[in-house]
């Protein structure tokens, strides 16, 4: 059977797209007609979410807490012929290293949590939070244990409510070095808990050495890095790198850029292969992530005839 295909619906809501977002039911439409098999949802305003994390919910545009709505929302996209890959939870208003009470941050995963269940949904994307500057407050040790000790909590929850964590490591969040995905990931030592591939972070942490703290940590080729990461990879993301990071409202290198498929230098008939031989996917889904690109409405169409390449090839 082939992996289906989704694409995350954060690309039309942050970044360039923050002050027009489009819509979730322009978005479904848009994407069920293009032929995607679901999308993987940005779990925050104004798109379909859980709730307000601090307040009223009625002033939190997207929110749907009751079960009721829920159900709507799941019947909804089960009429179009959509599913949902996993969601990115809305946890970067909480505080994970920068503080020895992780409890708020838990509790928000415990309502992220419940709210899959409720819509069918398998994953939960997480990250570090706090940028890698953070690594200049807070020791390694003290960093990497409030990480680990919340991440296994976390696993627990999902675990009981049928989910999996998965753990993007990208640029702009702490830990973000090559053996540190592979250092928290084995401290976590849950079994629903992995590493959230996305091929343009990557190339940027593991290649470029992106945001690194104290003295970039770098591989030959992104080859190297998925080798390193072998059996921990429950999630894909596909998207290109063209070794360069989206710049913050300062001007100062965020996260890595996610150009579109063909406008960057990765080779993916050397990646597939090996990411696929790699990853532990507990389910069918390649997902596509356009964040932070400024055409990226404009671009999906593009991409997903190249993804569907992919598929057709690899998957």
């Amino acid at each position: 059977m082939s992996k289906r295909t989704s694409i995350g619906t954060w690309a039309y809501t942050i970044g360039p797209y923050a002050k027009n977002p489009i819509d979730f039911d322009t978005v479904c439409s848009k994407l069920k007609a293009l032929g995607f098999d679901g999308v993987e949802l940005g779990a925050f305003p104004p798109h379909p979410n859980p709730g307000n994390p601090n307040g009223p919910d009625s002033e939190w545009p997207g929110a749907i807490p009751e079960k009721s709505q829920r159900a709507e929302l799941a019947a909804r996209m089960n009429s179009q012929g959509l599913a949902f890959s996993g969601i990115a939870a809305n946890l970067w208003g909480e505080k994970l290293i920068n503080t020895d009470d992780q409890s708020k941050y838990i509790e928000e995963f415990k309502k992220n949590s419940e709210f899959c269940s409720d819509l069918g949904i398998q994953g939960i994307r997480v990250d570090c939070v706090q940028p890698p500057t953070i690594h200049r407050e807070i020791d390694y040790a003290t960093a990497m244990d409030r990480v680990v000790h919340t991440w296994k909590t976390c696993s627990d929850i999902a675990a009981a409510n049928g989910q999996y964590v998965t753990w993007e490591v990208e640029p702009g969040f702490a830990f973000n070095k090559p053996s540190d995905a592979v250092r928290v990931h084995d401290a976590v030592d849950k079994a629903n808990f992995g590493i959230q591939y996305d091929t343009c972070h990557g190339q940027m942490v593991a290649v470029i050495g992106a945001r690194h703290e104290g003295g970039k940590e770098t591989l030959p080729s992104q080859i190297d890095y998925i080798k390193m990461l072998s059996g921990r990879i429950n999630h894909i993301h596909l998207i290109d790198s063209d070794n360069t990071c989206h710049k913050d409202a300062n001007g100062q290198d965020e996260t890595s850029a996610h150009p579109p498929f063909g406008k960057g230098v990765l080779n993916f008939d050397e990646i597939m292969p090996e990411l696929v031989k790699a990853a532990r996917v507990p389910h069918d889904w390649w997902t596509i992530d356009l964040c932070f690109y400024p055409d990226a409405w404009q671009a999906t169409a593009d991409c997903k005839v190249y993804l569907d390449k992919l598929v057709a090839k690899y998957g």
